[in-house]
């Protein structure tokens, strides 16, 4: 299929035919990205990376290539933003920047569609929200266009070097790097409509990256005043509203409030508190909000405010009003601007909320899971250190320490495969039933043979139960990674029984997990059990157990893999016997000190953080 140029498209994409033949480029890049919201952001990244370095090479020279280069961010962002909105595909992006200086960019998709409307057209209509972007392309570039093809279509854009000059009037606000650079100072007469043409979508797409990495929804709010005081309005607020107050109608939650000028922060603030918004219904707006002039002292008496709704996935979620003095109303362009970054405020709220809620259900699963404290021995020193990978999350390691009457104690470290709800499940399965089948008075074997069962039996259980609700359903098989869980747990369980002369006897067993060792006082150090298989592996496995005697000064190391399989490189930890060296060093300790220098060597094995769970549980016999 031949490539048909439209109306603006005075030379080929730079894949087809260079603008300057014979002439190379000075650089170059091409990269794919996948069809989503966080290509254009992915692609302004690579661009402004790409200037960095040409500038590095001395590739481009001071004057003018800074508006270069944030016209040409800013361009990307909206070819890119164009092609995710209307192909919905991966979407292919290639750079260069010209011997001449100038920068081409091409995107292409694989969606064939119909040619976008020249913006420049008089007679065109009125563009919809997601055709804006195509106004900023033409105003900076010197040439764009699209190319059809079979496969898809390719935008592309030719920036002069230097960027763009605009023909009168004040230098144009550049391409936007941080929050408060990213709007233009209202105060400007025409600065509203001037910037809205060229960098809007800019600010938007920056905007939501900004937003979307914040997981506090305080924050969020924050970050919204700075954004839009005082390039936007003068002042604004944000009012947050809880599930509670939204069900019940009480109000509309506390009230955060920004002003161009801190002084009049106070008393705007008592003012906005009187004069809560009253929503009806979930329209985000705009809505005119009663204007606030007492408050804002001589300079304003007059002025138009107006309040939008933040809502996601059809809930509200609060209320963010601007104002400005002097003017009857704001111009359209800031109205649409405003409504739009209110949606992605709304979204990065609603996310923000969901992180919360996640992670209290998980500190609170996490709490469960684990004993409140240590268990104090009598005549035994013990010294924990547990660090789950994802603090946000159930980890898949645990331990508990527990009296079992008859003058036994007990402990166990656990690690389950897998994290998160289906480790949370083992553990929550596995400890008190530990606690459970010692406080009856079976040995450590019969404690490791009975857990095993009960795995078993219940993996089996949740397997059936799985099924039928797939049967039930009408579906097919499970697909890889949908089905039920195996639930296998590595654990090192043992009692402690004092001598009356001083030490204990410790009878200990090993399941699948790392064997436990003994530092003497003398440095010397030896392993204190024998491997065994995995729980909830083999049916009907018959569990042995192991006695070693703990004499005054005796310490007893026990550790999930996450110690002895920290890696650095191809190397782990343990690699010839490291964690036994490493315990070798710690002779004379006392087990609070002996738990923190495996910790550090642990951790400073590697450069980079842990990528496991991390638990070590230390007992000195005193």
């Amino acid at each position: 299929m031949a490539a048909i140029p439209t109306q603006r498209a005075t030379d080929a994409p730079v894949g087809d035919t260079p603008a300057y033949p014979g002439a190379g480029p000075l650089g170059e890049g091409r990269v794919t990205l996948a069809g989503s919201l966080a290509a254009p952001g992915s692609a302004r990244a690579l661009v402004r990376g790409a200037f960095t370095e040409w500038a590095g090479l001395g590739l481009t020279g001071p004057d003018g290539d800074a508006r270069l280069a944030d016209d040409a961010m800013a361009v990307v962002s909206e070819l890119v933003t164009n092609a995710v909105v209307h192909a919905g595909t991966e979407v292919e992006v290639a750079w260069r920047l010209e011997a001449t200086g100038a920068f081409t960019v091409e995107v292409h998709d694989h969606h064939p569609a119909r040619a976008p409307r020249d913006p420049a057209d008089p007679d065109a209509p009125e563009m919809p929200e997601h055709g804006r972007g195509l106004r900023l392309v033409a105003t900076l570039a010197e040439t764009w266009g699209v190319t059809y093809r079979s496969h898809g279509k390719t935008l592309w854009a030719r920036l002069p070097p230097g960027g763009k000059e605009e023909p009168e009037g004040p230098a144009p606000v550049p391409a936007l790097r941080a929050a408060e650079a990213l709007a233009p100072q209202p105060q400007r007469p025409g600065g509203d409509r001037d910037w809205l043409g060229r960098g809007a979508l800019s600010f938007l797409a920056e905007a939501s990256d900004l937003l979307a990495g914040q997981l506090d929804e305080n924050l969020v709010a924050a970050l919204t005043g700075q954004l839009l005081v005082p390039r936007l309005a003068d002042w604004c607020a944000v009012w947050l509203e809880d599930e509670a107050t939204v069900r019940t109608g009480c109000g509309s939650g506390p009230v955060r409030v920004w002003h161009a000028h801190e002084s009049r922060i106070e008393e705007l603030l008592r003012a906005l508190e009187k004069e809560p918004p009253r929503p009806d219904g979930v329209r985000s707006g705009p809505e005119p909000y009663p204007w606030p002039g007492a408050a804002l002292g001589p300079e304003g008496t007059h002025g138009t405010a107006l309040a939008y709704r933040l809502i996601a996935g059809g809930r509200p979620l609060g209320t963010l009003v601007i104002g400005r003095c002097g003017l009857l109303r704001f111009p359209d362009e800031v109205t649409g601007l405003v409504e739009d970054l209110g949606r992605r405020v709304a979204l990065a709220i609603g996310a923000a909320r969901q992180y919360a809620r996640q992670a209290t259900i998980s500190a609170v699963l996490q709490r469960g899971l684990l004993p409140g404290a240590v268990a104090e021995i009598p005549g035994v020193r013990s010294a924990l250190v547990y660090e789950p990978r994802d603090k946000g999350g159930p980890s898949g390691d645990f331990y508990d320490i527990f009296p079992a009457g008859d003058g036994r104690w007990c402990f166990a470290v656990g690690d389950v495969q897998g994290k998160g709800p289906e480790a949370a499940v083992v553990i929550g399965l596995a400890r008190p039933w530990i606690r459970l089948l010692a406080r009856e008075g079976y040995p450590v074997a019969g404690v490791l043979d009975r857990l095993n069962q009960l795995l078993l039996d219940d993996a089996t259980e949740a397997a059936d139960a799985a099924a039928r609700a797939l049967i039930a359903a009408g579906g097919g098989p499970f697909a890889p990674g949908e089905g039920p869980q195996s639930r296998f747990l590595s654990l090192l369980y043992g009692e402690l029984i004092p001598h009356a002369d001083g030490g204990f006897r410790c009878v200990l067993a090993s399941a699948g997990h790392p064997l436990p060792l003994v530092l003497s006082p003398d440095g010397a150090v030896r392993s204190a059990a024998r491997p065994q298989t995995l729980l909830g592996v083999v049916e009907d496995e018959t569990y042995t157990s192991e006695s070693v005697e703990l004499l005054p000064g005796d310490s007893l190391l026990c550790v999930t893999d996450g110690v002895t399989e920290r890696r650095s490189g191809s190397r782990q930890f343990d690699d010839e016997d490291g964690l036994a060296h490493a315990l070798a060093g710690c002779a004379g300790l006392d087990a609070e000190r002996i738990a923190e220098r495996i910790h550090d060597l642990v951790l400073g094995f590697a450069p980079d953080l842990p990528d496991d769970d991390l638990a070590l549980l230390v007992l000195q016999a005193e």
